[in-house]
């Protein structure tokens, strides 16, 4: 089942994607939710009362008219998650940016997942992405996969994590490279260099659309796994391929580690990660490790960002420049010798 946050009369509302049409849940049935929070804080009840709707709408027995979904607004699919967390699941990634940095393969990757909280305020659909001038100083896409979760747990084993989840989305983790790796020089962070935007979207496929697609995880690892090719163009040239069964760290792992000594919620998101190739930063490294005379490239105003995964749909964003010129990078203060 495909759901989506869409404009249903100007009011963002929760429909189902049937044969490329939105059909606005609540009002085929007003039993049901009519926004994806209220869908998700029900739980596995709610998501088994939609599949019934998708079914009498496939059946021709809609209670409403469907929109063509091409010609919808859309929303981010979860558009105010309780909380966003990113992880750090591919190897490729982490160790071709080292590598191109300089530095070792660090060997805690291999120990346990990690994660660092993103503004979950900041969440963002298909559309414009407005940056500020600051963000522009090397601003970067990253290509990742999400998960919403869909109950509430504590102290999860990775045996027993993907019954939390409620779907699969797309990420696009957007990193102002500048911002990050100043501040990230202290030792605390990423925080202004990620927390402008994140996109996901552009709808929400529940787990069972993908059982078709799923392959083991990496050895001594746990969870499901997924064969589903991860691509991203920007102005219609491609620029990354991946596949998220190269998550060494499954989303049953990660999401071990969340739940540890804390509560998660339905429609807390987590992502993946960015994927291996999966953004300038590490496509920029290499093309300069390997070439003295590559050029780098950079995120520019009016650049067309398009991501597709299998199964999950395409993504598509224009970044769009602020009129201003303020600058947090120009007001730094002068370092002072202690």
């Amino acid at each position: 089942m495909k759901l989506v946050t869409y404009s249903a009369s100007g009011t963002p509302s929760l429909g189902i994607l049937v044969n490329d049409r939105i059909y606005y849940a609540h009002g085929h049935d007003s039993n049901l939710p009519g926004t994806m929070a209220e869908l998700l804080s029900l739980g596995e009840k709610g998501v088994d009362a939609m599949r019934k709707a998708e079914m009498q709408i496939a059946e021709g027995k809609a209670m409403v008219e469907g929109v063509e979904y091409s010609d919808s607004i859309l929303f981010a699919p979860v558009p105010n998650p309780t909380s966003c967390r990113d992880g750090y699941a591919f190897r490729q990634h982490v160790a071709s940016a080292r590598r191109n940095r300089g530095v070792p393969m660090i060997p805690e990757f291999d120990e346990y997942p990690i994660m660092y909280f993103t503004n979950h305020n900041a969440i963002q659909g298909p559309g414009e992405i407005w940056c500020m001038p600051d963000h522009f100083q090397k601003l970067d896409f990253e290509l990742e996969v999400a998960v919403v979760l869909g109950k509430k747990g504590r102290n999860i084993k990775a045996e027993e994590a993907d019954r939390y989840i409620a779907g699969y989305m797309i990420m696009n983790d957007m990193s102002a490279r500048t911002l990050q790796m100043e501040e990230m020089l202290l030792n605390l962070g990423p925080a202004k260099g990620k927390d402008f935007s994140t996109v996901i979207g552009p709808y929400l496929v529940t787990p069972d659309e993908l059982e078709k697609y799923k392959v083991p995880a990496k050895p001594n690892h746990t969870g499901n796994n997924h064969n589903l090719d991860m691509k991203c163009w920007v102005n219609g040239v491609e620029v990354s391929n991946g596949n998220v069964s190269d998550m060494d760290w499954t989303f049953a792992e990660i999401i071990e580690r969340c739940a540890y000594g804390v509560d998660i919620f339905p429609g807390d998101v987590i992502g993946s990660g960015t994927v291996g190739t999966g953004c300038f930063l590490e496509l920029n490294g290499t093309g300069l490790l390997n070439d003295k005379n590559f050029k780098p490239q950079w995120l520019q105003p009016n650049d067309v960002v398009e991501m597709e995964i299998t199964g999950l749909g395409r993504l598509k964003n224009t970044i769009k420049a602020v009129e201003s010129d303020f600058s947090i990078l120009a007001r730094k203060k002068k370092s002072q010798s202690v």
